[in-house]
C-alpha cells in the first residue's frame, strides 16, 4: 500500500496527481478509452478534499456524501484544513469512543521507579492522513508511548491507547500493516492483547551490539499484532537499574529514553542514534506516527452466489468485485475493490475504469507491441520475432543463416513478381496494340459484330478441339455464350497481307445476311493474328461430305439443293449487297452444311470489294485446283473468276471425284474434253447418281458447269444467271417426279 509518511500528507494526492499527468502524456490516437478518463473520487456535488488528503467515497465531511460510519470532519482551523475520523457513532464512555487517548505523567525523583501519582489523560480524535480503496485501507496518525529521563531528576513517561470504538466502528487494526515495536537498551513493548517484544543490549559481547536498520531485539524489536482488533493499550516496562544509577547502560547525568509504539509496518528504520536518547523524541515532536487501519462496510459479507444483492449493496460500480473481510467475534463484513484491469472507486456507478497498462510499462511490462483491451493488454512482439512479450524480450524468429536464406528467397521471390509484372504490362501493351492495330475502334462500332477478350477463347484453343484447317487458319469447335461456335485461328504468314484480309473478311460479312452465307458472330482482336468467331455447322464442310473417310450417300436431290442454294449464296454477294463481293476461293472445303444440309458459303479471307477501277489485285490466292486461268494469269479478280470455280464445284458434285492443279486439272480436262468431242459424260457421273432416268438432268447441269469454264471470260454466265438455270433445272425434274408419282 503506497501511502505517504505521517508528516508528508501530501503525497497520496501528489501520486493521483503524478498518474494523470503520466496518462496525459500518452493521449490514445483513437476515441479516448475509461483509462483516459478523469477518475471519479466521490458523489456528485460532494468535497474530494480536505485540505491535502483526498477524501473518497464511502468517506464523506458533509451529509449525504458519506456512508454510515464513515464520517470525516474537515477541520479548517488548520492551514492547510486536517481531516479526523469522526467519533459521534462511538456512544458512550471514553473507552468506547474512536479516539487517541494518552496519559502522562511527569515527576521528579532520583529514586528508581515511578511515585504513586495519577498521571494526566487526554485525547484527541484520529486523524486521517489518506486512503487506499483498491484494498479498504486508511492510514491515521496514531501515538507512541515513551518513559524519558532527561536528567537524573526530571522524568516524562506517556502511556497511549488507540480505540476504534466497539459499536459498529467499520474500523479495525490492521494485522498485516502494523507491527508493536520497542527502542530502548533494556525495555518491554507490551499491548493489550498478543505478544510482546523485548529490546536489550547485551554488554559481554560488543559484536552483538545494535545494527542501523534492525529490529531483532538489539536496541529495537518488534511483534505482530492479534487479527481483529478495535483497540490496543501500548506500555513500556523498563529495565532494573545499574549501579551507576543508568537504565540499561546509562546512568549518571545521560539522557536515558524508551519507546513502544503500535506503528506501520516499515515507517521506522532503527538507527543507534534513539538507543537511549531523546533524537526519536524531538524528531516527533508532534507525538504521532503512522498506523493503518482496515475499513469494513457494514451489513455482513458478500453475498453468495445465486443469491439476490442487498438492497444498500456497496459495490455498485460496473467491473467491482465483493472482498469478505472477519470483523468483530469472527463475524463478516466486506469491502469493494475494482476487478482485474481496472482501478478507481467501486462505490460509485461508473467508478472502476479501465486502465491503460500500455501507458505504464513500469507496472505492466511489455517488450513488444502494446494494445489496450477492456481490463487487460495485449502484448505481442513484432513481426520477425517470437516469445512471451509480457515476461521478457522478444528473441529473433529465425537464425542469421535462416535470414539470409528467407532475405535470398525473398530478393529472388520479388525479382520474379517484377519480371512477372513486367511481362504482364508488356503483354497487356501488346494486346492494346494488336486491338488498334487490327482495327478495334472501328469494328467496336459493329453492332453486329461482338469483341471477344482473348482469355474468353483460350479454353477453345486445345488440340483436342481442333476440327480443321483451311487456307488462312487452324478451325476449333467450343462453347460461347450457350451455343456451338467454330473458331478460325490465322496461321502465320510471312507475306504480311493477313491483316488486310482478315479486316476484309470481317468487313464483308458484317454486310452480309443471307441464310446461305455462314454467319460471324466475332472476333478477337488483342493477338498479332486476330481470330474470327463464327456459327458451328455440323456436317463440315461439302469436300468432307464428297471426299473425305466417311464418304456419306448423297443423293441427286441433296446434291442439286446444295448447288442451287450454294449459287444463290454466290449471286447475292455478286448482286444483292451495296458493292460486289468477290469470294475469290470458291471450292467444296470452303461450303459448309448445317445438319438439314443446307450449305453455307464460308471463308472469305481473300474475298474483295469491288468498286470502280479496283478490280486488280497484287497477289495472286487462293486454291489454284479451282482457280480462274485467267485471274491466275493476270490477277484480274472479277465476278466471272468466281463463276469458274463454281463449275468446277459442280463437276465435283456430278462426279465426286476431286479437283486437282497437277495434270492440268484431270478432272475438269476431262469434262471439257468429253463436251468438245460432243461425247456423253455419263461414264464420267458419279454411280450414286448416275441413272438413266436423270441422265437428262445431270447432263443439264453438265452443261452449266461447262458454260461456267469457259476461258473466254465474256461467254461465262453470271452467278444470277447460274442460280437461276439451276433452280430451274430443280423445278423441272420436281415437276417431273410429281407427275410420275401421280402417273403410278
Amino acid at each position: 500500500m503506497a501511502l505517504s509518511s505521517s508528516r508528508a500528507p501530501l503525497l497520496p494526492l501528489l501520486c493521483l496527481l503524478l498518474t494523470v499527468v503520466a496518462a496525459a502524456k500518452h493521449p490514445k490516437q483513437e476515441k479516448p478509452t475509461p483509462a483516459a478518463l478523469a477518475p471519479v473520487v466521490t458523489l456528485e456535488g460532494c468535497p474530494d478534499k480536505c485540505g491535502n488528503v483526498s477524501i473518497p467515497y464511502p468517506f464523506g465531511t458533509k451529509d449525504g456524501c458519506f456512508r454510515p460510519g464513515f464520517f470525516v470532519v474537515c477541520n479548517d482551523t488548520f492551514d492547510p484544513p486536517r481531516p479526523f475520523i469522526n467519533s459521534s457513532l462511538a456512544l458512550g464512555t471514553d473507552d468506547t469512543r474512536t479516539q487517541i487517548v494518552v496519559e502522562d505523567l511527569y515527576y521528579l525523583t532520583a529514586e528508581d521507579g515511578m511515585p504513586e501519582t495519577t498521571p494526566t489523560r487526554s485525547a484527541w480524535p484520529i486523524e486521517l492522513a489518506g486512503v487506499s480503496l483498491s484494498d479498504a485501507k486508511a492510514r491515521l496518525l496514531g501515538a507512541f508511548s515513551y518513559e524519558c529521563r532527561l536528567n537524573e531528576t526530571h522524568h516524562s513517561v506517556r502511556r497511549q491507547r488507540i480505540n476504534f470504538g466497539v459499536y459498529r466502528s467499520p474500523f479495525l487494526l490492521s494485522d498485516a500493516d502494523n507491527v508493536l515495536m520497542g527502542i530502548g537498551s533494556n525495555v518491554v513493548a507490551e499491548q493489550t492483547t498478543g505478544p510482546l517484544c523485548q529490546s536489550y543490549l547485551n554488554l559481554i559481547s560488543l559484536s552483538d551490539g545494535p545494527v542501523n536498520g534492525s529490529c531483532s531485539g538489539q536496541g529495537c524489536c518488534q511483534a505482530n499484532l492479534p487479527p481483529v482488533r478495535s483497540d490496543s493499550t501500548v506500555t513500556i516496562q523498563k529495565g532494573t537499574m545499574y549501579e551507576d544509577g543508568g537504565y540499561g547502560g546509562g546512568g549518571g547525568g545521560r539522557v536515558d529514553c524508551s519507546y513502544a509504539m503500535i506503528v506501520e509496518k516499515a515507517w521506522y528504520n532503527f538507527s543507534s542514534v534513539d538507543l537511549d536518547s531523546d533524537a526519536f523524541l524531538r524528531r516527533n515532536a508532534a507525538g504521532v506516527v503512522p498506523v493503518v487501519a482496515d475499513f469494513t462496510i457494514d451489513g455482513g459479507g458478500c453475498p453468495d452466489a445465486g443469491e439476490p444483492t442487498p438492497k444498500d449493496f456497496a459495490c455498485i460500480s460496473d467491473n467491482s468485485k465483493c472482498v469478505d473481510r472477519l470483523v468483530y467475534d469472527n463475524s463478516r463484513g466486506h469491502y469493494c475493490s475494482c476487478s482485474v484491469g481496472y482501478q478507481g472507486n467501486p462505490y460509485i456507478h461508473g467508478g472502476c475504469q479501465d486502465i491503460d497498462e500500455c501507458a505504464r510499462p513500469d507496472l505492466y511490462p511489455c517488450h513488444g507491441k502494446c494494445k489496450n483491451t477492456p481490463g487487460d493488454y495485449e502484448c505481442s512482439c513484432p513481426a520477425g520475432k517470437r516469445g512471451n512479450a509480457k515476461q521478457a524480450p522478444c528473441t529473433d524468429l529465425f537464425s542469421l543463416p535462416a535470414k539470409i536464406s528467407v532475405g535470398v528467397v525473398g530478393g529472388l521471390f520479388i525479382a520474379a513478381l517484377l519480371v512477372f509484372i513486367i511481362l504482364i504490362r508488356n503483354e497487356k501493351r501488346k494486346m492494346a496494340e494488336f486491338f488498334e492495330k487490327n482495327g478495334g475502334p472501328t469494328l467496336e462500332k459493329a453492332k453486329n459484330i461482338k469483341i471477344y477478350k482473348k482469355e474468353e477463347l483460350k479454353p477453345i484453343l486445345r488440340r483436342s478441339n481442333f476440327i480443321g484447317r483451311g487456307a488462312f487458319g487452324e478451325v476449333y469447335k467450343g462453347d460461347l455464350d450457350g451455343q456451338s461456335v467454330a473458331v478460325k485461328k490465322p496461321v502465320d504468314d510471312s507475306d504480311g497481307v493477313h491483316n488486310d484480309q482478315f479486316a476484309n473478311e470481317v468487313i464483308i460479312q458484317s454486310r452480309v445476311n443471307h441464310k446461305n452465307i455462314v454467319r460471324l458472330i466475332g472476333c478477337c482482336l488483342e493477338v498479332d493474328k486476330p481470330m474470327l468467331v463464327y456459327e458451328f455447322l455440323s456436317k463440315g464442310s461439302l469436300d468432307d461430305v464428297l471426299h473425305g473417310s466417311r464418304r456419306d450417300p448423297l443423293n441427286l436431290k441433296c446434291r442439286l439443293d446444295i448447288a442451287a442454294e450454294s449459287a444463290e449464296g454466290l449471286a447475292y454477294l455478286h448482286s444483292k449487297t451495296t458493292n460486289v463481293i468477290l469470294h475469290g476461293d470458291v471450292k467444296p472445303a470452303n461450303i459448309l452444311l448445317d445438319e438439314d444440309w443446307t450449305p453455307k458459303i464460308s471463308d472469305f479471307g481473300i474475298s474483295r470489294l469491288i468498286v470502280k477501277d479496283k478490280q486488280h489485285t497484287d497477289f495472286v490466292i487462293g486454291d489454284r485446283s479451282y482457280m480462274d486461268p485467267v485471274y491466275l494469269r493476270d490477277g484480274l479478280l472479277t465476278d466471272r473468276s468466281d463463276v469458274y470455280s463454281f463449275g468446277v464445284v459442280i463437276l465435283e458434285l456430278i462426279s465426286r471425284k476431286k479437283a486437282t492443279y497437277s495434270g492440268n486439272n484431270s478432272l475438269v480436262r476431262e469434262f471439257l474434253d468429253a463436251h468438245k468431242g460432243k461425247m456423253e459424260a455419263t461414264k464420267l457421273f458419279d454411280e450414286e447418281i448416275a441413272k438413266p432416268e436423270v441422265s437428262d438432268l445431270l447432263n443439264s447441269l453438265y452443261e452449266i458447269a461447262v458454260r461456267c469454264l469457259n476461258l473466254d471470260v465474256d461467254e461465262r454466265p453470271s452467278m444470277t444467271e447460274v442460280a437461276e438455270s439451276i433452280l430451274m433445272l430443280k423445278r423441272s425434274w420436281s415437276n417431273t417426279l410429281t407427275k410420275t408419282s401421280s402417273a403410278s
